[in-house]
């Protein structure tokens, strides 16, 4: 699928066919700032595979280096040096519209406020990013939009406005807009951070639920108490990988 999606990326040549073995790979990632008082480095070398089917949870300290992690794999900034690849794709070495065009068909992006445009109803939230990436016919987009509604559970808030609905739904809403184009990578920046504890619990099952289906999940969080959903841990320390374990559910 990846790789059909790539072939079509308006006849470009510069983009790698993808493999969907090992989905993601950092080689050598080095990200420095410059600031008023000289160079910071928010990464420091980082090597780190994540295989397809993956739920991985990225945690560390506030200043670690996990917002910048991610913003590497998602193509959101780019690294000083080193190489990222996704599906075998290059994103280190995308300009700009090409990152765009393969982020909407390769990457579903989660926030932590949701980013639903208020103006438009939940089911015209979730399409919009087919019609930007013009993946599914169009008089087929609402119905699927009903589907990604469905599976997430809030199918009957499709022709709501975002601020009708809770935060626990609004997220919900999020991730079918995420899973609008069938992306392998899903990508969640402290997804339960506004959410109580119940629903943080059913956002996170979905979350896993998806990964089980064959989904990849990457996501940062401080909440250690969720680690019985991840299948993995990657702990960040001032900018290095001090630690990836196998979490243990037994």
């Amino acid at each position: 699928m990846i790789g059909q999606i790539q072939a079509h990326f308006h006849g470009s040549d510069e983009i790698l066919p993808s493999q969907e073995s090992q989905l993601i790979e950092l080689n050598g990632v080095t990200k420095a700032y410059t600031l008023g008082a000289g160079q910071f480095l928010a990464l420091k070398g980082i090597n780190m595979r994540v295989d397809a089917g993956e739920f991985v949870a990225v945690v560390g300290k506030s200043g670690s280096g996990k917002s910048t992690l991610i913003n590497m794999i998602t193509g959101i900034d780019s690294p000083t040096s080193g190489e990222v690849l996704v599906a075998s794709t290059p994103v280190h070495a995308l300009n700009q519209e090409q990152l765009a065009v393969w982020r909407g068909k390769n990457v579903g992006i989660v926030f932590q406020f949701f980013q639903l445009l208020p103006t438009l109803t939940v089911a015209e939230n979730i399409v919009l990013p087919m019609d930007f990436c013009n993946v599914h016919p169009a008089r087929e987009r609402r119905q699927r939009a009903i589907a990604l509604l469905e599976k997430v559970g809030i199918a009957e808030q499709a022709d709501k406005l975002p601020a009708d609905l809770s935060g626990g739904q609004q997220q919900r809403a999020a991730i079918a807009r995420a899973l609008a184009n069938d992306p392998p990578l899903l990508v969640a920046d402290e997804p339960t951070g506004n959410l109580d504890s119940q629903t943080s619990d059913a956002v996170m099952q979905l979350f896993a639920d998806l990964a089980s289906e064959g989904k990849t999940v990457v996501m940062v969080t401080h909440e250690r108490d969720l680690s019985r959903y991840f299948t993995r841990s990657i702990l960040l320390s001032d900018g290095l990988i001090v630690n990836g374990q196998v979490v243990s559910h037994a």
